[in-house]
């Protein structure tokens, strides 16, 4: 059995696909979209927060009480690989990536749930 400090260690140890992703409604293709440092547990939160009623975003968050989960769909938008180079700051380059998508994506008005800064 190991202890909880191997348990910690291989944990840290441990890469994840990160990048950017989005939510998708199926009805009217609207997007919001957003990044995670681990892709394959951003869609469990996104949807924990929706179904619970507690997302930030208050538009998507009207659509999903009002379409339900199974209008939605959740996409990767782009993905950051990992490199062996030890000086990569994997947190900025995900939200360099993001800002490069939201330009790409343009997720306002009709196109998504995004507020569009002046």
């Amino acid at each position: 059995m190991k202890s909880k400090k191997e348990l910690k260690d291989a944990y840290r140890q441990m890469s994840f696909r990160m990048g950017v992703f989005r939510v998708r409604n199926k009805q009217n293709d609207r997007i919001w979209i957003h990044h995670s440092m681990d892709l394959d547990r951003a869609w469990n939160s996104v949807r924990l927060q929706l179904s619970s009623n507690t997302h930030p975003n208050a538009a998507l968050q009207e659509d999903w009480n009002q379409l339900g989960e199974d209008n939605f769909a959740y996409e990767i938008v782009e993905e950051l690989k990992e490199t062996n180079d030890p000086t990569v700051d994997y947190k900025k380059e995900v939200q360099a990536l993001y800002k490069l998508c939201l330009e790409e994506l343009q997720p306002y008005h009709q196109k998504g749930y995004h507020q569009q800064k002046s």
